[in-house]
This record gives structure tokens, sequence and C-alpha cells, in this order.
């Protein structure tokens, strides 16, 4: 069987890589090891986490926010019926991508992958013979998987998904937990804590660091962390976990101050290990073939294309932040160019967001980075306590902030923390993607009342002449 493009993988990347390869003409085929489509990001990470942010939101705010409008209600939570959604929610999209892969004539094999050589992929099922596949591109996009943590004596503390959970274990909880301990303040760990504390566990987060968040504009992280102490989050922040022990009841979980100093025990119900993802590249051959890692990423250049000539690898297991919409935009840039085009990524230009409530996004560089690469910026800040929209929905926390290049007023980094972030971000992508100026934003005209208006009071502000502040 010899196709154009053979892709290993059908995450966010393989799978838009494929679609966008057989549109030009290409034939391909995507090689697949769970028995669904969609990888980590549909079946276990992105899609699911969100069906339960927005129940669990929709929960909360009945319970807590409702009667201030003059809705009387008490709510109930049933469990089940919410993982129901939650499953309906990934059953729809991973069904959604296995027709769309079928209506562009994808080939598509359930199995796992393995590199034998120039060109050839053996593909093993879980019954029947292994399958030989020939293409003149291989195309990894093998995605991620858990970081493992480690205990004082250098042992990987061994996630069972009952009691010591990853995120995966953390969306199938069949009981709210009175307590859940979270070891990472990153995305995963905020996020997947939003929804367990909404439904009425207590959490708490042991961090490494000395702040939450990390990579992301140091403002809007502090501001982040007192909404979540105000919605009952605990953090432990500059402490190391030194170890996790389970018992009859639940779990211990033993940390240490990062500078040194006297280690603390916390009981709970159940730990949740979010301290990161590491690239998928176990049992794919690379090493046999010689193509090169670095710190376990494989290596690529611009082109995608590893040193190895006809292996290329596209989204968390190469170079960039291990975002879906990432390995989506790598994925067409790279059929394109198999197809003798010219794709291209703009990796300044990434939208990052945290999907709590209220939400936390942004766009290229923090102040810390414009301070350490010497550039000369001004800020614009606009709180929406001071926006119409917000104020009539009950959702004022939060801030919006531009900045922008001191000289040229280009806009060179947004952040934003409120509700609606995740959507309000692209107004500033697509500014930067055509070197948009503060002045640009703060003349376009938005509708009135919008949550949107912020943004642009935020980029008059670069200039002092935000109007309602």
């Amino acid at each position: 069987m010899t196709y154009d493009v053979i892709i290993i993988g059908t995450g966010p990347g393989g799978y838009v890589c494929a679609i966008r390869a057989a549109q030009l003409g290409l034939k391909v085929a995507v090689v697949e090891k769970r028995a669904t489509h969609g990888g980590t990001c549909l079946n276990v990470g992105c899609i699911p986490s969100k069906a339960l942010l927005h129940a669990s939101d929709m929960f909360h705010e009945a319970g807590h926010d409702f009667a201030a409008m003059g809705i009387v209600t008490t709510p109930k939570l049933d469990l089940k019926a919410m993982m129901q959604h939650k499953q309906e929610t990934v059953d729809a999209n991973v069904n959604g991508v296995s027709f769309l892969l079928k209506k562009n004539k994808v080939d598509v094999f359930f199995g796992t992958g393995a590199l034998k050589g120039a060109g050839r992929v053996e593909v093993t099922a879980s019954e029947g013979p292994a399958t030989m596949l020939e293409g003149k591109a291989i195309v990894i996009a093998t995605g991620s998987d858990v970081a493992p943590l480690r205990d004082s004596a250098g042992e990987v503390i061994a996630i069972d998904e009952t009691a010591i959970l990853s995120s995966t274990g953390a969306l199938t909880l069949a009981k709210v937990p009175d307590h859940l301990v979270v070891v990472g303040a990153g995305v995963i760990g905020l996020e997947l804590g939003s929804v367990w504390s909404r439904l009425g566990a207590r959490v708490t987060v042991i961090e490494y660091l000395d702040r939450i968040l990390p990579g992301m504009d140091a403002e809007v992280a502090r501001q982040f962390q007192r909404i979540l102490e105000k919605q009952g989050f605990a953090f432990k922040l500059a402490h190391k976990v030194t170890g996790v022990k389970r018992h009859a009841k639940g779990v211990e979980v033993t940390a240490e101050p990062v500078a040194g100093g006297t280690p603390e025990v916390f009981a709970a119900d159940k730990v949740l290990i979010a301290t990161g993802r590491v690239a998928y590249t176990q049992g794919l051959g690379l090493e046999a073939l010689g193509v090169a890692l670095e710190r376990g990423r494989v290596i690529i250049d611009d082109h995608f294309a590893t040193n190895v000539p006809g292996i290329y690898a596209i989204g968390d297991v190469v170079r960039g932040p291990m975002l879906a919409h990432k390995a989506e935009d790598e994925g067409v840039a790279l059929a394109e160019m198999l197809a003798g085009q010219h794709g291209h990524v703009n990796y300044n230009v990434i939208p990052g967001v945290v999907y709590t409530m209220p939400e936390v996004a942004s766009v290229s560089m923090s102040e810390e980075e414009l301070k350490a690469a010497g550039i000369s910026y001004r800020v614009g800040k606009f709180p929406f306590t001071a926006n119409g929209r917000a104020r009539a929905m009950r959702h004022t926390e939060g801030f919006v902030k531009v900045l922008a290049d001191a000289t040229t007023d280009k806009v060179l980094g947004v952040h934003i923390i409120g509700f609606g972030a995740g959507e309000m971000i692209h107004e500033a992508a697509v500014l930067m993607e055509f070197g948009g100026s503060a002045e640009d934003l703060a003349r376009t005209c938005h509708a009135h009342p919008t949550m949107s208006e912020a943004v642009k009071e935020a980029a008059m502000a670069v200039d002092k002449r935000a109007i309602h502040a």
C-alpha cells in the first residue's frame, strides 16, 4: 500500500494534516492506536474538560449567582448525568473526525505504527497480522503524555487513576471528592481543580514555583490567584512534593518548601498529578532510524523535516507550546508544503487560554519577556468593573492589558482575564497578524454594550486616553 503521505496519530495535528493533504490531491493514510480519532485532546483532554468546565460553572452559578438576578432555584447535582453530557460531547467530536476523514477519502489504519526503514510504516493492530504501508512522506503526530512526578527517592509516583490521578482520571470521577490535592498550578491543574471546586470539593494546589501559570504575564497570574482564592482554592507555592502514599481512606501527599524547611502532609481523597506533559515517541522506531531528539522532542527544521529524509513531525512532539491549535496550524502548513505550496505558522501569534471562570487568555509577549528582551514598551489597561456589559452580567472580575512598542505603537502582546477572554483574545491575534498598532485597535468601532469594548479601551489607554476609566 503506497501513499504520498502517511501520518502516525490522528490528534488535532494529525487529522488536520491528513484532511488538508487530501484536499490538495495527495493520497493519504493515517495510523491511530486508539479506537477513536482525535488524540488526547478530543478523547481525554481539551473537549471533555471543557464540557465539565461549562457544566460545573452552570451548576455553581445557579447555586450562587442566580438569586441576585431574581432567579430563585436550588440546583441539585446529578454527576452521572453531567458525565453523560461530557461523553456525548466527546462522541460527537470524535465521530465528526471519523466522518471528515472518510469524506476526504483518507485511508484509516487502527493500530500501533512504527517506522521500519525509509518510507515504511508497520501497523500492528490488537488482532490479526501486521500491515506494512509505504509512503513518500511520513509524519509523526503522536502528541504527548502525562509527565511523571518523582518522589524524594527519585522513584516515579505511580498513577492508578482511582486515588492518584492524571488528567484522564480526573475527568471520570464517580463522586465529588471532599478534598482534592492538585500537584501543579499550570493550565491543566487549575482547570480540573476548578471543575471539582465548583461541584463542592476543597482544593489545595501545590506548586514548585513561587507563582501560578508559569510563562503567563505575572500581573495577570497574581490577580487570577486572588480570584481563585476567593473561590476557595488554597495554594502552597514554592513547595515540592516528595511523596504520595495511598491508604484505605485516600492519599497522603508530603510536600516541603523548595528553599528547605519542615515537610507538611496533606490528607486528601484524591490527588491529581498535573505537572505537565512530555512528547510521546515510544515504540515509533525513531532511534533505530537515527531521528534526532532533544529533551525527548523530535528536532525539526523550518519545514517540519527531521534529519532523516522523508520523515516529518508536528504538534506536541516538536518544539513550541503543546497546544491543539498550534498542532493544527502546523498540520495545515506541512500538508501545503508537501503539495508544493508555501505553508507558514506564525509562532509569535499563538493564543493561550485557561478555561476557568473567569477565563485567562494571552497572545504573544508578556511584560517580563519584553523586559528580558530589552524592548521599550507602553502599557494600556482597562478593568471590567468599568464595562457596562460586564456589570449587566455580573462578570466584572479582571481586566485587559495591551502592550505596545514605545516607538512604533505596534502591539506586542495582549493579556485578558475575564468572562469570555478566550473569545476576545482573537481580536488581538488578528490585529497582530497584520502588524497592527494600539492606535489601529483604539480607532476600530466596537459594538456597545459588549465585553470587547474593554479591549478597545485598553488600546486607548496605551496613549492614556481611555474614556471610561
